[in-house]
Formats: C-alpha cells, structure tokens, sequence
C-alpha cells in the first residue's frame, strides 16, 4: 500500500497482519521490500512491516536531494508510523537500511522495544573518511544518472562486499538482479548523495547513551562488519553479537532461514 509521509508517496507491505507484535524491516540500497520475503515467509508469527525507502521500489524517488538526507529519512519513518498507529514495534534494518533505523532509534529510543542490525554501521568516525567518501559516492551517483542502472547493477554485483552470493542458487541470483535493476537512477544517485555512510553524522559518540537494546547481526565471511559489530558491541550498553556461518554481508539472502531464528529468538524475548 502507499502512504503519503511529508509529501512523499511511501511504499509499505506487510505480511501477517493479524499478528501482534511487529517487526518493522528496512532494506539496503539498490533493496526493496522484495529483499524480506523469505524472511518473512520464516516468521509466520510475528506482523512485518517492510517499507521501501526514499529513492527506491514503489517509494518515491524526488528530484530534490533534500528528501533524501538521513534527518529526512527520520522524519519520515515517525509519520509513518504514526499513520500506521504503531507505537511500539522491533525495528531491523540492513545496511544502509541499518544506518537508518539506528539514526531512527537514536531520535526516538521509546519508540523501539529492539533495535536489530544487520550488516550495519553508525557511519563513518574521522571527517576525513567523510570526505573521502561522499567524493567517492558522488562519483557514483553521477555515473549511474549518466549511464543508468542496468551499467551500475554489472559493476554493483560484482564488488566484493557481494562476492559469497555467487555462490547462491542461479534462481535466488536473478531474484537480487531483478531487485537491484528494477530501480530509478535518480532515486539510487539521490539515495547515495543524502544518506550515504559519508553524508550522515557518525553515530560513534552517541552509541554509549542508546539505551535500547540492540542486537548486532554479520555474516562470518563479511570480514570488515563483523570488526564494525565487535567494536559497536563494547559501545552499546545492552547488546548482544551473532556471528552467521558461511555467510557475507545479505545474511537475510544467503541463509533466511538461519536470519529468521535469530530474529525470532530476539522478538520472543520482547514478546510479552
């Protein structure tokens, strides 16, 4: 269904509606609610809500960088759910969808019983790496308005971060294609100006004072998050770390089924 939250038309399925508790899910770029199927599919007890964020699937994809900065996305996701008269909920993002359910969570803490991350970090410490960063990302948003998302897929699929879902069945690899090409330029190049990792405040210094508990989600062979989860993990005041076997950075992909026990596990424990 589609949802106007300051102004902008949002995309949200949901699957197990008559369900009681919910577990809001947030994708990663190029994603789309598309990504939580199986997942969900894994989880026939619990309410999912999946959104599509700005700049991606049926959501919005405005011309005006403006919508798509991570204080937006924010605003954003708390319109939302106050249409949706959620007001407490387990809230999962991955990657970058991570990125921003943590930045959600850090602007309203009482909203979320459990933050889940999967994949995730609080952005970039040093300004230096921002910089560095937001010129690469600029980069990359330019040619993919220049020479559209069926070039940026080829090359996307193909950077390491990526490399174990080579070795996911071929009907599971085209599902992923299809996703990431079913995207619009303007939204993916907008998405990477305004809420990439160098765009975002860093989330570091204010990690001590979340006091949600959160649990922190990597895939053992995605070797540069699992360092990122060890270090958030001392940070955080309550916080728990699993580490998926055989796995890289799409846990909820490559094994759903193991993505979805542990989810289950830590939505039991908030289950009333």
């Amino acid at each position: 269904m589609i949802i106007q939250a300051r102004s902008i038309r949002v995309n949200v399925r949901i699957w197990n509606d008559e369900m009681e508790q919910t577990i809001v899910m947030l994708h990663g770029f190029t994603g789309s609610v598309a990504t939580w199927e199986k997942v969900a599919f894994y989880l026939p007890d619990k309410r999912i809500v999946a959104i599509d964020l700005v700049g991606h699937g049926k959501t919005e994809s405005p011309e005006n960088t403006a919508n798509y900065t991570m204080e937006e996305q924010v605003l954003i996701l708390e319109e939302l759910f106050q249409q949706l008269n959620l007001n407490q909920f387990i809230l999962l993002g991955y990657s970058m969808g991570g990125r921003v359910a943590l930045s959600y969570t850090a602007a309203f803490p009482k909203r979320v019983q459990q933050l889940v991350l999967e994949s995730a970090s609080p952005g970039l410490k040093t300004e230096d790496e921002r910089i560095a960063r937001r010129k690469a990302d600029a980069e990359l948003a330019n040619r993919i308005e220049q020479h559209g998302v069926e070039a940026f897929v080829n090359q996307w699929e193909n950077i390491p971060l990526f490399a174990t879902q080579k070795n996911l069945p071929l009907e599971t690899q085209q599902a992923i294609r299809t996703e990431r090409l079913s995207q619009i330029p303007t939204g993916l190049a907008n998405s990477l100006r305004g809420m990439g990792t160098g765009s975002q405040k860093s989330l570091w210094p204010s990690l001590k004072e979340l006091i949600v508990p959160v649990t922190l989600i990597t895939g053992e062979l995605d070797e540069k998050f699992c360092k990122i989860a060890v270090e958030m993990q001392a940070l955080l005041p309550i916080a728990q770390y699993f580490l998926v076997k055989n796995v890289g950075h799409a846990i909820h992909v490559e094994n759903p089924l193991e993505f979805a026990t542990i989810v289950k596990e830590v939505s039991d424990k908030n289950n009333p």
